[in-house]
């Protein structure tokens, strides 16, 4: 196994350590942990890219690892109610609609690379896990979460804009 398969797994492997450290209250060390998971996302696909060794096992796990990290610290801060509930549900319905659309164009050969409103989408969703659990009810934390809730409808609207034709268009199945 290739070393960005194996960070991205390890992000999976901390996925349940940020979730426990978020349930017992220690926010510094869920944020430290979540920080370190943030860091291995940015690493395995540099390191994929530079060195070419994007695998069909990193294709399918990088993004599942990424929404388990974000969307576990998101369900466990709106719990302890540092994050508002929307902005929660807005994220998902968002990552579970796109990764359906892309499901369905893929089936017709088509595969839609991350675009720039998606990473800032990604960055802002980081950002705003990391304040929920630095900074608590702070301001700046529902800032972030409105600015994230947004990006989110926004890149997902673009996805929708380029992937819907594959949805409603007929398969030439012959």
């Amino acid at each position: 196994m290739n070393t960005p398969n194996k960070l991205t797994l390890l992000r999976v492997i901390l996925v349940p350590v940020v979730c426990v450290l978020i349930g017992v209250g220690l926010y510094p060390w869920a944020a430290a942990v979540f920080a370190l998971g943030a860091l291995t996302d940015f690493l395995d696909g540099y390191l994929a890219r530079r060195d070419g060794l994007i695998t069909v096992f990193g294709k399918f796990l990088d993004p599942v690892a990424d929404k388990l990290l974000v969307l576990t610290a998101m369900i466990m801060l709106t719990e302890k109610g540092l994050l508002p509930a929307w902005a929660v549900v807005i994220v998902a319905a968002r990552e579970l609609a796109v990764d359906g659309l892309r499901l369905v164009a893929s089936g017709s050969g088509k595969v839609v690379a991350a675009k720039m409103p998606g990473k800032i989408k990604t960055t802002l969703q980081l950002l705003c896990v990391l304040s929920a659990l630095l900074l608590k009810n702070h301001p700046v934390t529902l800032a972030l979460a409105i600015a994230m809730a947004a990006m989110t409808v926004y890149s997902g609207a673009l996805y929708f804009k380029e992937l819907w034709k594959f949805v409603w268009e007929p398969k030439d199945e012959a």
